[in-house]
């Protein structure tokens, strides 16, 4: 058995839970922040058999996209302004960070 923790952007977290009843699977929704970004995140945790793994997985990925967003970065606060930088960026968000991990024990009561 496995546990898989996966990490998406909340714009993809109504589309990632809908899949994935759809699919059959089950997962505990949780509500997180990034650090980098600050915005609003959504934990999936999902227990399955070692053999669906790559089934979960799939789902994810079809359902969590990467895309570009301008950021306009925060002035520094107590830190020197040399690092500042006064102009939005384009960075990548989105996607999904997933951590696949063993479980040693499972109990459903």
């Amino acid at each position: 058995m496995k546990l898989v923790v996966a990490i998406v952007q909340d714009k993809d977290s109504n589309r990632l839970s809908n899949a994935l009843v759809q699919e059959g699977f089950r997962a505990t929704k949780l509500a997180s922040t990034g650090g980098f970004l600050r915005a609003g995140n959504t934990t999936f945790m999902i227990g399955i058999e070692d053999e669906r793994v790559h089934e979960v997985l799939n789902v994810i990925r079809s359902n969590c996209k990467v895309r570009d967003q301008l950021v306009s970065p925060v002035s520094p606060m107590g830190s020197t302004t040399d690092a500042y930088i006064p102009f939005p960026v384009e960075v990548q968000v989105g996607g999904a960070a997933v951590f696949v991990v063993p479980v040693e024990r499972f109990e459903h009561f």
